[in-house]
């Protein structure tokens, strides 16, 4: 399995995108710093994930999340979620 997955930012309220055969350990290292992109835009939070049987699949999935439709798509899809934790702006588009 190959998972997309999006972090959100507890310091700058930004989303973070990225695609893995390995959820858990790529969750850790994100946390722990070892991620130069996210290393200074910690604490982190895994607010979703998506699981493809084929890496293409996922990196594709990836790309698309990180367009301005696919940044709507996760508006909508965890607009309960985020309701808390973003205000009313979620995410530049």
């Amino acid at each position: 399995m190959v998972y997309t997955y999006v972090l959100l930012s507890e310091k700058d309220l930004e989303w973070y995108t990225g695609s893995t055969r390995d959820l858990k350990t790529r969750v850790r290292q994100h946390a722990e710093g070892r991620v130069f992109s996210t290393a200074r835009r910690r604490p982190l939070k895994l607010i979703y994930y998506e699981a493809c049987m084929n890496p293409v699949d996922a990196f594709r999935r990836e790309r698309f999340l990180k367009t301005g439709k696919g940044k709507r798509f996760l508006n909508n899809r965890l607009a309960e979620s985020l309701a808390g934790l973003r205000g009313q702006k979620l995410e530049r588009a």
